[in-house]
């Protein structure tokens, strides 16, 4: 990415330079586009719910930066060996979530290709003074995580059939649930900063936060949210390959408390799939939305850290 051109533009409010999670484009004074783009190859053994999960992804960078949903476009690859029935059912759980996101599917694009992958093009509206950014967290700000973390290794558990049906169901349901309701809570108090988490993990989108910000985060393992199973499975050693390429990436920026367990870093680097939202703001805030949150939203949440003033290392896990 760092060989792409650079593109400016007067009215490009956020585009490449932060690792945002979407780009916003300003319209006029009271609207403004947000555009992104994620499919995936499936995670999970049923095609309808595979749509629905990685529908619910794609439409989460929209709500990680204070937007909207408004239209989307298929992006698929599919093998033309396969029943067509599998490609019709994976496209009707898509089409689900976009609907339940009140947005609307307009089309899309297709290839033959021997692995099947899926996702969204989402075109999303926010007012140009109202987007949110992964790069605005303040110090004093605390962190509220939206949904458990765990679901990169246990996906990995789910392809070893190693899961039972209630545990896969459960994953599925934390995967598929869209960051609607997070994101409408985050509308009702003053929100600083705010990025989903994906593929790059808690520690990975947290240490961008603490890049883009200046400032330095401070995770708490222990009061993280985590899916059953994933302690357990993670100190076997049932590790996704892309948790070792999280931690390689910003090795040297983080440090880690000597009395936590090896298996906290696979966790907190564990790439997620539709993952939920990390919030930075200020105390009494956070306060109200945990309140908002204890009538809305249908996952785990919880105040999972704390920004504070730069210091040597962007991440501090504890």
């Amino acid at each position: 990415m760092c060989n792409l051109p650079k593109f400016e533009d007067e009215n490009l409010i956020i585009g490449l330079e932060t690792s945002d999670d979407a780009a916003v484009y300003k319209i006029d004074d009271e609207k403004a586009i947000i555009q992104t783009l994620d499919f995936f190859t499936p995670i999970v053994d049923d095609p309808y719910m595979f749509g629905q999960i990685a529908a619910a992804n794609s439409l989460s960078d929209v709500y990680a930066m204070g937007g909207e949903p408004t239209i989307a476009l298929n992006i698929v690859a599919f093998p033309t060996c396969l029943d067509m029935n599998i490609l019709s059912e994976i496209l009707r759980g898509g089409a689900e979530k976009v609907k339940e996101a009140g947005a609307i599917l307009v089309g899309g694009h297709s290839v033959d290709d021997p692995e099947p992958k899926y996702g969204l093009s989402v075109t999303g509206m926010v007012h140009p003074d109202k987007v949110l950014s992964n790069s605005s967290a303040k110090p004093g700000d605390v962190l509220v995580l939206t949904k458990p973390i765990g679901t990169g290794i246990l996906s990995t558990c789910i392809k070893a059939d190693m899961l039972s049906k209630e545990e896969i169901d459960k994953i599925s349901f934390v995967m598929s649930y869209l960051n609607k309701d997070a994101a409408d809570g985050i509308k009702q108090v003053n929100v600083n900063s705010c990025t989903d988490i994906t593929g790059f993990g808690l520690a990975g989108h947290a240490y961008e936060m603490a890049k883009g910000s200046q400032v330095t985060v401070e995770l708490d393992f222990n009061k993280i949210p985590i899916l059953n199973e994933t302690i357990s499975n993670a100190e076997m050693g049932l590790i996704p390959a892309g948790t070792y390429r999280n931690r390689d990436y910003i090795e040297g920026e983080y440090l880690i408390d000597d009395s936590l367990e090896e298996y906290v870093l696979d966790i907190v680097f564990d790439p997620q799939t539709s993952g939920g939202l990390l919030i930075s703001l200020p105390e009494k805030e956070a306060l109200k939305l945990m309140n908002i949150y204890k009538t809305t939203l249908k996952t785990e949440f919880a105040v999972v850290g704390r920004v504070l003033e730069k210091e040597d290392f962007s991440l501090i896990i504890k």
